[in-house]
């Protein structure tokens, strides 16, 4: 599919203030969201395995502290831990095997893979899954960020190779943990407190009460 030339752009003007529109039936590869992106620098964009384009509305703020929160925890324990990871935020995209752009909101990937990879891919979207995935569910369960959606993105992970993945959901304070590929079904766990990444991650652990604050 060919996209359109830069005169009709895909994103109104800041003053604006329109949320992005894509025709539902759009379909791109990975080398055209490439270019959207690079035209779009404000937008948030996810791209699933079969080519359709997300747009992720900005979070509440309760969520936006939330994850900000999840974020310094989880790299507090990791420069603890001592171990060689490379940590990421929510806006860092990676290119998984089956041809999605996603973002989770906070992932490690273990340093030798980061190393592996070529200048040039790591200043694009890295192509790799991440080895440990979390995600964070808004209160509302409509949209990108609600809880149905953030399920497929753990499934997506989690067949693309994903070590391990957290799903927080602090309406419940509860987690799920979806192992490997493999490796049986998401465990779910009640009035969650801690959350610990051992044995794939040893001294890996963060405490989720700060989280689940309002």
């Amino acid at each position: 599919m060919t996209l359109t030339p830069p005169a009709q752009t895909l994103v109104p003007s800041a003053d604006a203030l329109a949320p992005l529109k894509l025709p539902e039936e759009l379909r791109l590869s990975v080398d055209q969201f490439v270019a959207v992106c690079r035209a779009n620098p404000n937008a948030v964009l996810e791209l699933d395995a079969s080519g359709h384009v997300i747009h992720m509305t900005p979070t509440g703020s309760e969520t936006g502290a939330r994850n900000s929160t999840l974020l310094i925890l989880l790299g507090l324990a990791v420069r603890a831990s001592g171990l060689p990871v490379k940590l990421f935020d929510s806006s860092s995209g990676f290119r998984l095997p089956d041809g999605s752009v996603l973002s989770p909101d906070v992932s490690l990937v273990r340093q030798e893979r980061w190393e592996a990879l070529t200048p040039q891919q790591r200043r694009g979207f890295a192509p790799l899954c991440p080895d440990l995935v979390v995600e964070l569910a808004s209160t509302s369960d409509d949209g990108p960020r609600g809880l149905t959606a953030l399920r497929h993105k753990m499934a997506a992970y989690q067949a693309n190779g994903a070590e391990l993945g957290w799903l927080l959901i602090p309406e419940q304070q509860a987690v799920e943990v979806w192992p490997a590929t493999g490796a049986g079904e998401p465990q779910r766990i009640e009035e969650a407190t801690s959350l610990d990444a051992g044995p794939l991650f040893p001294g890996v652990r963060i405490d989720l009460q700060e989280i689940w604050a309002p």
